[in-house]
């Protein structure tokens, strides 16, 4: 162990490691640079709205997606407020209903309500999936109800497919219409065995993100009917997300979905992989035990000092990150990992090693 272990930070650690379990690398320039590289610099860009690259990526992704159109958005935190805006409107009710752990929720600064008026029901228990019976329950009139699949805050868990389509044949014979938080669709289809068209074609409205395992620097997508697609355009424009330029999201989400779209699997089986070995070292479990997609949260019942000691001694010993941050429990400490392109660089013999220590330091450490 290095004499400067003491002052090194967990992030520092896990930067200077050569081998990272998490993520597809670091979010510098390059990942902007790399997705240029084959582009001409000639060639035009998109123009408010307007133009070869932004229409063929639109239609690419609703193709995709199997919805008749698309609109690429700067962020999913507009896209979807301004999906549900729109179900509000047309249905005269301003409440949607969603998971009370829903991005919207937690991380939104009740966007929602101060820019739409529109009234939250938070439906189910916050520590486990959204079920039918939550649905069923709900005694307000609803506009619309949102299903974040996988959902982040407890683990990226899922529930079965049969559920959600269960819920969407609900949602239809109530006339409430159903939008998808799909910001990590393309990672569940290998859990569903499902394409991203037939996991969509139970929901009126789709989101999903491309700077997440995408790997892009930013952007959304939002899909539905042709003529939704047409007023999310509008609301857009309101939100002053019809820029002059969206090309750099646009080429990097291209780029990189092209990219990873085939990896979605893989990424999955070594979340599989990398979670059994965690799960198996002393006072560390994961949520779910088992990952449905290719993230998951990993929980430590340690205190976040002497976790974050013995994970810096583990990069500094084995030259491998597993995490650059801790959240703190009160006397334990969680992360979130999850898995991309740098996964398969890990030497799996010092990956097994570096676990095998892991957890007869946890194992000793009062």
């Amino acid at each position: 162990m290095d004499d400067n272990s003491n002052t090194l930070t967990l992030a520092d650690a896990f930067a200077q490691a050569t081998f990272r379990v998490s993520g597809n690398g670091p979010r510098n320039l390059n990942v902007l640079k790399e997705a240029f590289e084959p582009i001409d610099g000639t060639t035009s860009s998109d123009h408010y709205g307007h133009g070869e690259w932004i229409e063929q990526f639109q239609q690419q992704m609703a193709d995709v997606l199997g919805k008749p159109a698309a609109v690429f958005f700067p962020s999913g935190t507009m896209a979807q407020q301004i999906a549900l805006r729109i179900w509000c409107d047309r249905n005269g009710i301003k409440r949607v209903a969603y998971h009370p752990l829903s991005h919207l929720e937690l991380h939104e600064q009740n966007a929602l309500k101060e820019l739409h008026q529109i009234e939250s029901v938070l439906i189910g228990d916050k520590d486990r999936v959204t079920q039918l019976e939550d649905v069923r329950s709900i005694k307000e009139d609803i506009s619309c109800l949102l299903l974040e699949l996988p959902q982040r805050e407890i683990g990226g868990q899922l529930p079965s497919f049969e559920q959600v389509e269960a819920i969407a044949n609900y949602c239809r014979e109530q006339g409430i219409r159903l939008h998808l938080d799909g910001a990590r669709l393309f990672e569940i289809t290998p859990y569903y065995g499902k394409t991203a068209a037939e996991i969509c074609s139970l929901f009126d409205t789709v989101y999903i993100s491309f700077y997440k395992g995408i790997g892009g620097i930013a952007g959304a997508i939002l899909a539905g009917e042709a003529d939704v697609m047409q007023e999310a355009k509008v609301w857009k424009h309101r939100h002053g997300g019809n820029l002059i330029g969206l090309y750099p999201y646009i080429v990097s989400s291209k780029y990189y979905y092209e990219q990873r779209i085939g990896k979605m699997g893989e990424y999955y089986e070594q979340a599989k992989q990398l979670a059994a070995l965690l799960h198996a070292c002393s006072h560390i479990h994961t949520l779910p035990e088992v990952p449905v997609s290719n993230m998951f949260h990993v929980h430590i019942d340690h205190p976040v000092e002497v976790a974050t000691q013995a994970l810096k001694e583990l990069a500094q010993q084995y030259d491998i990150g597993i995490t650059s941050y801790l959240v703190d429990h009160n006397g334990s400490c969680s992360f979130e990992c999850t898995i991309g392109d740098k996964y398969a660089l890990v030497p799996q013999q010092q990956l097994q090693e570096a676990m095998t220590w892991l957890d007869q330091k946890l194992a000793s450490t009062v």
